[in-house]
Parts: structure tokens; sequence; C-alpha cells
């Protein structure tokens, strides 16, 4: 199949060979800091010059989505948490790929539904399909244009080239061990003489970038839709199993909500249990058990749409039932992981657990409401509700919120875990140095500190990826500071 290659195409696959050098030198160099928001600006400006004259769609939708983009490639700048950093890894490039295939959707296909999934992995395919023809075809034209017997001997000089490195490679060691005059000669030109494997890779990745983004985009600029459309039937339960299933879990739950009432909520606990020991017993169970409820209700709500009159009436009375008792679960292990930080302090992943329960009480509420009204879109809110919650956690800088709750903590009971702040992010850093202006004589603080000032030398980078807002007032903090 040809592919059909314009002046502009060449011109854009020069700027994408750009910005795949931007992606090598923000991804490969050193720690991502500043790198992940530099290589966003210059990729979104090569899209939207790219689709300067395309008619996007979804475009409401499609700002929050970049906002969102922007915001999490920022905090690689604003913010040091280890967790997010990872996930912002994967998380960052599956907005922009969908960002990208959001825009671009032709209007008959809803992104809300399945379909859409398929059309996403369908113009990934396409895209790489498309590198992988583009590429053919070059060489295709390259052979037709070259004499053959010209053509023969260059690929043959290569083969060469390719065979020989590896052997000069040992022999020139050898001859440099031998002979230091020899030596002397070589490094005068160490570059050229010298075997790096290095930038082989660093090319390999360049290339991959360049073609991924090149393949990609000219993709999304085909307008065909996927096949994939209209295929699939919807799925449907019967009506008397679901709520034979559902009254059944509605027993289980209003017997254990009686016991939480009983002796939980009223102040009293089982002979021979503290509050931090039965917070720690249940909370992770009370937590999953509330996750299985999610999933039950919002399947039933989804796959019982043609159960209709007093069937479909007793499922939703049910469906209230679960998702009440759900939120009765949700206090219930809110107020076990409150007791479990006031008897032990705060962590990030106490804390982190907290905000998703948060997060999953809007969601129950939202839920109990589509219970009753069908018009509203499960999908919809559960996506924007779930961006939105993300990209907040990621805002608001939880180390920042764990370390002040800690500081705050050891004001009023004398109690702080200096090993936890010293395992955090530079955020937990500046904690300790905060402790240690306030109070200087915490056991072990001092020798702490000391460790860190003498590791910063070692640690630090000075490579612009690198740059970081707290990394760097971490780093100013522990020079400044005297013991």
């Amino acid at each position: 199949m040809e592919i059909k290659v314009e002046k502009i195409d060449w011109l854009f696959l020069f700027l994408c060979l750009i910005v795949g050098i931007v992606a090598e030198e923000a991804f490969f160099r050193d720690q991502i800091g500043i790198s992940y928001f530099v290589f966003i600006v210059v990729f979104y400006m090569l899209f939207f010059w790219r689709f300067r004259s395309f008619s996007f769609s979804h475009q409401r939708l499609g700002y929050l989505v970049l906002i969102a983009v922007w915001i999490l490639s920022a905090s690689y700048y604003l913010s040091d948490s280890v967790l997010f950093y990872t996930l912002n890894l994967l998380v960052i490039p599956s907005l922009v790929i969908f960002h990208l295939a959001l825009v671009t959707l032709p209007k008959k296909i809803e992104w809300s539904s399945i379909p859409f999934i398929g059309y996403i992995f369908k113009r990934l395919g396409d895209g790489f399909l498309y590198s992988v023809r583009f590429s053919s075809q070059l060489t295709n034209k390259f052979k037709q244009n070259s004499n053959p017997k010209k053509y023969d001997v260059v690929k043959k000089i290569l083969i060469g080239m390719v065979i020989s490195v590896p052997i000069l490679f040992i022999v020139l060691n050898l001859l440099i061990e031998a002979d230091t005059q020899f030596a002397r000669i070589l490094n005068i030109l160490p570059n050229l003489l010298t075997f790096r494997v290095e930038y082989i890779i660093r090319l390999c990745i360049i290339l991959l970038y360049t073609f991924g983004f090149f393949g990609f985009m000219q993709a999304l600029k085909q307008k065909k839709l996927p096949h994939t459309e209209g295929t699939l039937k919807p799925i449907s339960v019967d009506g008397i199993i679901t709520l034979t299933v559902l009254l059944l879990m509605n027993v289980v739950y209003l017997l254990f909500v009686a016991v939480q009432f009983k002796y939980f909520f009223s102040g009293t606990l089982e002979d021979g249990y503290t509050y931090a020991e039965y917070a720690r017993r249940g909370f992770f169970e009370l937590l999953f058990v509330t996750l299985i409820n999610l999933s039950v209700t919002t399947g039933v709500i989804s796959f019982t749409k043609n159960v209709q009159g007093a069937l479909k009436q007793a499922i939703r009375f049910a469906l209230t039932i679960l998702v009440l008792a759900s939120g009765v679960l949700l206090v219930s292990a809110f107020m076990r992981l409150t007791m479990y930080e006031d008897a032990y302090g705060f962590t990030f992943t106490r804390v982190l657990a907290h905000s998703f329960m948060i997060f999953l009480m809007v969601i129950f509420a939202y839920t109990l409401v589509k219970i009753w009204l069908e018009k509203l879109s499960l999908f919809h809110f559960y996506f924007i509700a779930a961006l939105l919650y993300y990209v907040g956690i990621n805002v608001v800088n939880l180390d920042q919120f764990v370390v002040e709750q800690n500081l705050t903590r050891y004001e009023k009971t004398g109690k702080i875990d200096i090993h936890y702040l010293d395992s955090m992010s530079a955020t937990g850093t500046l904690g300790l140095i905060e402790l240690y202006k306030k109070d200087p004589h915490v056991p072990g603080l001092k020798e702490l500190l000391e460790q860190q000032k003498e590791d910063r030398e070692y640690i630090k980078s000075d490579a612009w990826q690198s740059h970081n807002w707290v990394r760097d007032k971490a780093y100013k903090e522990l020079g400044r500071i005297q013991f």
C-alpha cells in the first residue's frame, strides 16, 4: 500500500525528530524534574501546529484533560512525591493519548462507549503501521534512485564496518595497554576512536520517539471509523436473580451495621482490644468490601436496563440499601483509620487512604442519585471525578500535609517518627530541618541531618532536567543549617 507523502509531511517528520531529541533529553539524561513540563510544552506545540486547521471535537472535556496533563507534568517540578513520580510516568502518557484521540474523534463515536477504547487502540496500531510503511517506502525509493551496483557496494561497506567495530574495540584496547605512546596518540581524538554503545542506544530512543509521534499523529489525521462500532450487543442479567443476590447481601450488611452502631459508634469496643488494634484489624477489610459493593452496584445499574415494573422498583430499593450500607462501612473505616493515626502518627499511605475514602463517598452519593434518575451517566461522572481527584492529590502535595500533621502532633504529644520523615522525599527533609530549628534536642535528629548533609553532595544533580523546586529548597536549607 503506497503512502502519499507531501512536502508538509517531510517538514512534520523533521519536527517530530526535534521533539524526539527533546524527549530523549528530558527523560533519559538525569532524574526527571522540570524537563517533563518542557517536553509537554514542545510536544503540544507540535500537535497544535500539525492540527492547526483541524476541527476538534469534545472540546470541553478535551480542555479539562489538557489542563490535567499540564498540571501533572508541572508536578515534577513543584513536588517530590516518590509515588506520584512513578505513577505519572504511566498516567501522563495515557492521558495524552486519550486527549489526542478524544479531540480528533469522529462525532459518530461516543467517548464514554466501549467502541472508543477500540478506536484508541486502532489509532495506535494505525500509527505503528504508518511508520513501518513509510520507512519501507523510503528505503524502496532510495533503492530505485540509486545505481544497483553502487547500492550493493555501500551496503556491503556498512556491513563490514558493523562487523569490524567490536574487533577494533578489542584490538585498540590491547594496543593501548601495550604501548603508552600509542595510547597518547589515540587520546588526542578520543571521541572518534572510542566506541560508545550509549550513543547508539540514545539514537534508537530518539528514532522510536520520532516515528512514534509521526505515525500516531498521521494516523489521527485520517478520518476513518473503526469497523467495531455497533457490533457489540448489550449485556443483560435476569432481574429475579439480581434481586435475590442484592437481598442476601443487604441482610448481611444490615446485621453488620447494627453491630457497628451498637459498640463502635457508641464509643465502646470488644473486650481485649484497644482503639488502635481494632482500627488496624478491620480497616482494609471494610475498604475492600466497599469497593466490591461499588462494583456490584454499577454492574446492576448497567446490566438491568431491560427490567421493568415492580421488579425494577424492588431492585432500586435494594440498591439504595446497599449504597447506604456502603456509606456506613466507609464512615466506619474512616473512623478506624483516624484512631490509628492518633495512636501511631500520620504517613503518606494513611492520608492517601483518607482522601480515597472521601472520593468514594462522593462516588456513592452520585451513584445513589443515579439509581433513581436513569438519564444520568455513570461513566462520565466517574471519569471526570477520578481525573479531578487524581490531579487534586497531586496539587495538594500530600507529603507536605503529612509533615505538617506530624509536626503538629509532636507539639501536642511530644511523639514523632523522625526516621519515617527521613525516608520520605525532600519534603520530609524540610520537615526535619524545621523540627531541628524548633527543638534540636530530639533524640537522633542531629545525626540524621548530618548524614543527609553529607550525602547531599553525592545525590544533588546540576543537570537542568532534574531541577525540582522542593529538592532545590531542601539542598539549600541543608547547606545553611549549622550544628
